[in-house]
């Protein structure tokens, strides 16, 4: 098994992608020991000395240290604590709230069937020999408020806003597409914060990044860190990292000063931007 590590904006956290699935769908955030009573991954890397908090995702593993702790040696315990979970065939998590979901909790009761008929249909038709050869999936899931619910998986996850212009090119009456993953209960999302951040992503910084046909996801706000996840055109653009330390991050700083950290936990390896280079 071979595990690669990617450095984040913040030097206490490191992202480690184990080359497999982690979460099927949506994040987990573990801000200390007695939360990952749920994850036995998590539990393992708590397990190491030094390590603070664990953030899972669908195909990546961001792990915080104690300022006293030093990437050099944490590094390699880390590693290993993730290689013996994987190796060892044990669940990520224990309970996936997302089960509880289902299509039905996800539709609203006056939906019009076809329209959720041609819904599917164009998944089938158009979205899925599209990523045939990319191992992603796009399933059906709900469609409430005008909004198509779909479960992204693998690459899929990176073309949400094409599959949602391909939708609404052929059916109007939908308004958007919602990944699943963010229909996951997260607290830090209905915090003051968490709303004050999602009203400048979606009214000042997104209307300027759709532009380029990027978008800004709010994944989740734990403590004095927030988590985003760069979409379409950004997904991959060389010019990510810097578009995300000097523009957003100091943007939500600003309006939030509790904040110290902002978390990128896209996968910008697996853009199709051909200009993003891996640790630039």
């Amino acid at each position: 098994m071979f595990i690669q590590t990617e450095p984040t904006p913040n030097p206490a956290q490191m992202k480690f992608l184990p080359g497999q699935t982690v979460l099927p769908s949506g994040t987990a955030h573990f801000p200390d020991a007695i939360a990952s009573e749920r994850s036995p991954l998590a539990q393992r890397l708590f397990a190491v000395e030094g390590v603070t908090g664990v953030f899972l995702d669908q195909d990546s593993i961001i792990v915080s240290k104690s300022d006293d702790s030093d990437w050099y040696i944490l590094k390699t315990f880390t590693l290993a604590a993730i290689m013996n979970h994987f190796t060892a065939g044990e669940a990520v998590i224990l309970d996936e709230p997302d089960a509880a979901l289902s299509e039905e909790d996800l539709t609203d009761p006056d939906a019009d069937p076809e329209t959720i008929a041609n819904i599917k249909d164009l998944l089938d038709s158009h979205v899925a020999p599209a990523l045939a050869d990319s191992d992603g999936e796009a399933i059906y899931r709900g469609f409430k408020n005008g909004m198509a619910i779909l479960e992204l998986l693998g690459s899929a996850g990176n073309l949400r806003l094409n599959i949602e212009q391909m939708l609404r090119h052929y059916l109007p009456e939908i308004e958007g597409v919602v990944d699943f993953a963010d229909m996951t209960p997260k607290p830090g999302l209905e915090t003051e914060e968490g709303r004050a951040i999602r009203r400048l992503l979606d009214e000042h910084i997104n209307p300027q990044v759709a532009g380029h046909g990027g978008h800004i996801a709010l994944v989740d706000v734990a403590g004095d860190t927030v988590y985003v996840r760069l979409e379409g055109g950004c997904q991959g653009c060389g010019m990510a990292d810097v578009t995300l330390k000097q523009g957003v991050a100091n943007e939500i700083r600003d309006l939030v000063p509790s904040i110290a950290h902002v978390l990128d936990v896209t996968d910008h390896a697996g853009g199709t931007n051909p200009y993003y280079q891996q640790g630039k």
